[in-house]
């Protein structure tokens, strides 16, 4: 017999895609179906692992396991002979609405398009509805329910449409009609043909309304029957559905964790100190023990190339018992950067990462009294992982690049033992801040006025989502002010380095450990890296003119530079100046969702609120 040939999957999704847009939980429009995709254990053939022990360690603490493996996602295998691999998923949702031209007429004589609004039960092979022994098309309806804790299933159309009917239990034929041009939820009604039961869709979409019931805790992207208690993590009581549109931006939010795979600048150091603590450098009082010790061949061998300094501050480290804490992701990530070696010569990158420092030669006063250094990092690293999601409102990471272990996410798989992940190879610039430069800033009271302003915009904000203020808590200005410029500079350089600005990511660093930007840029490839950014570390001074010259003006002012943030009527109170024509660009090239920007922290505007950290003439 001949062998069955492999069957064609229904259609393909880039590894990168599959851990954020149309990850595990998430719908998706193929040619022929509307479909979710599975959780993981629907996953199925070759997996590749990824190795990147911050960041799974960090996933770990947060999925509350002893510990957690990183795979990417399986590919299409090539070899006809090879075991199926592919991720499966499901049809979702299983209503549809058949594809017919027919008309119905309102009491008040308003003409309505309707089409039959089918179950998959009704229909033949999932594709047609038959009519007048003609096969009619059908398409799946585009309304389903969903709630904030991930979970999501199909309206019950007919508990629906009946809810104030007296005969609940119809089960007629159910249109639905539209409208005008069927984009407003006022014009789209579901109407019963047996008992003239008609509802407006609009019911669904009143705020805090009960109209879709409370949620049975459907996890269909799991398996057919997955289910789990739904409660609110606020309150403790029910969660109740509510109405979504399959496109809708609120349908699907991957929650990631990114790391850049740095060496950390305090690891060697560690391990050394930790083959003789123990036994010797326990007892230290001051780093004159320390020189006493380093007598002994033992101690000498373990810490050689290391100062005595080095060694104290870790021994002191231990004494306090803080060796348990680690280190924020960013900690180590700005940590290491700022660690690099000056230029020497012709640059031979190796390795999964390389940077050295450029001299800071040529700058203008301008900037030379606020940069501290600038580091071309020639070659990087970057790991993505996903570890959930979530629907109607995004969680996003905080200022250390950490997600909160109190957010509610919704489950990749039933027991989690591996998340997928990809690793991304590019190159990039950074540039660190003076802190005296930035603290002095701080002191200003035009700045202070200024941060008053923003944080009563984020202050509504987080009234309006009942957030704890615990929980929730303002980045501080350091952060809006970095965020700003780092995005007025992905504009300047994107016209110059040879990527396209979408292409372009960042990372802000505010902290102890000091302030900076990294811009950097990577792909899948074997190597993700065309030179280009490098090259713009060369003459960053250049495009950093560029930026705040471009932050100076905006096409949508001075409405943009007069905006308020806790204007409920223009509902954007994580902005200040800040609106599509100056600061907004591509989601995935912004670490926060282009959320908390004002180009008045950075740069003077036509309002004139002397609030900018590049004053001109100021030191």
């Amino acid at each position: 017999m001949k062998a069955k040939s492999k069957r064609p999957p229904s259609g393909e999704i880039r590894q990168s895609q599959i851990i954020s847009t149309f990850g595990p939980g998430a719908m998706v429009d193929l040619p022929n179906h509307s479909i979710l995709i599975g959780g993981l254990n629907h996953w199925r053939g070759n997996r590749r692992r990824i190795y990147e022990d911050r960041l799974a360690g960090r996933v770990s603490e947060l999925l509350n396991v002893n510990q957690v493996a990183m795979y990417a996602p399986p590919v299409d295998e090539q070899d006809p002979k090879a075991a199926q691999s592919g991720i499966t998923s499901f049809v979702f949702p299983v209503w549809f609405l058949a594809q017919v031209e027919e008309f119905w007429e309102a009491p008040n004589r308003r003409q309505y398009r309707t089409r039959p609004l089918l179950p998959w039960g009704s229909l033949v092979k999932g594709k047609y509805l038959t009519l007048e022994r003609k096969k009619v098309p059908v398409v799946p309806v585009r309304f389903v329910q969903a709630c904030v804790n991930g979970h999501i299933s199909d309206i019950d159309w007919y508990r629906f449409v009946h809810n104030d009917s007296p005969n609940k239990t119809c089960r007629g034929q159910l249109w639905l009609d539209e409208g005008g041009s069927g984009n407003d939820f006022v014009d789209i009604f579901i109407r019963c043909e047996a008992c003239k039961a008609r509802r407006p869709l609009s019911d669904a979409t009143v705020p805090n309304g009960k109209v879709l019931g409370s949620c049975d805790g459907h996890r269909p992207w799991l398996g057919p029957v997955a289910k789990e208690l739904c409660v609110s993590q606020k309150t403790g009581k029910p969660e109740f559905n509510r109405l979504l549109v399959r496109s809708a931006s609120n349908a699907y939010f991957a929650q990631v964790l990114s790391v850049i795979s740095l060496p950390d600048s305090d690891e060697a150091l560690r391990k050394a100190v930790e083959l003789v603590y123990e036994d010797f450098l326990q007892f230290a009082e001051a780093v004159g023990d320390v020189q006493r010790d380093r007598k002994k061949q033992k101690v000498a061998t373990a810490i050689e190339g290391f100062n005595d300094e080095a060694v104290w501050a870790e021994v002191k480290r231990r004494q306090r018992g803080s060796f348990d804490k680690p280190k924020s992701i960013k900690q180590v990530e700005i940590e290491t950067l700022l660690s690099q070696p000056d230029e020497v010569g012709e640059d031979v990158p190796e390795g999964n990462f390389y940077a050295r420092t450029r001299p800071l030669n040529g700058l203008s006063p301008l900037l030379n009294s606020r940069i501290d250094r600038i580091v071309l990092v020639h070659r990087l690293r970057e790991v993505i992982a996903q570890i959930g999601f979530t629907r109607f409102e995004a969680a996003m990471p905080d200022v250390d690049g950490e997600l909160s272990l109190d957010v509610q996410l919704a489950k990749l798989d039933i027991e989690p033992t591996w998340v997928p992940a990809i690793e991304n190879k590019g190159e990039g610039v950074f540039i660190a801040f003076k802190k005296g430069a930035i603290e002095h800033w701080l002191k200003r009271d035009a700045v202070q006025k200024r941060g008053q302003s923003l944080y009563k915009g984020f202050d509504e904000w987080r009234n309006q989502r009942g957030l704890d203020p615990d929980k929730a808590k303002f980045p501080g200005l350091p952060y809006v002010m970095l965020h700003s410029l780092s995005h007025l500079l992905i504009t300047a350089v994107s016209l110059e380095c040879g990527y396209a600005a979408s292409a372009i990511r960042e990372r802000i660093y505010t902290g102890e450990s000091g302030y900076g930007i990294l811009l950097y840029t990577g792909t899948s490839g074997s190597e993700g890296t065309l030179g280009g950014l490098v090259q713009v570390g060369k003459r960053i001074e250049y495009h950093l003119m560029n930026a705040l010259e471009i932050g100076k003006l905006c096409s949508n002012d001075p409405v943009c530079a007069q905006h308020q943030p806790n204007n409920q009527q223009e509902d954007r109170f994580l902005h200040g100046a800040a609106c599509h024509g100056c600061l907004l660009i591509a989601e995935p090239s912004c670490e926060r969702r282009n959320e908390f920007l004002d180009r008045a922290l950075v740069t003077d505007t036509v309002e004139g609120l002397g609030a900018e950290f590049f004053e001109v003439g100021g030191q």
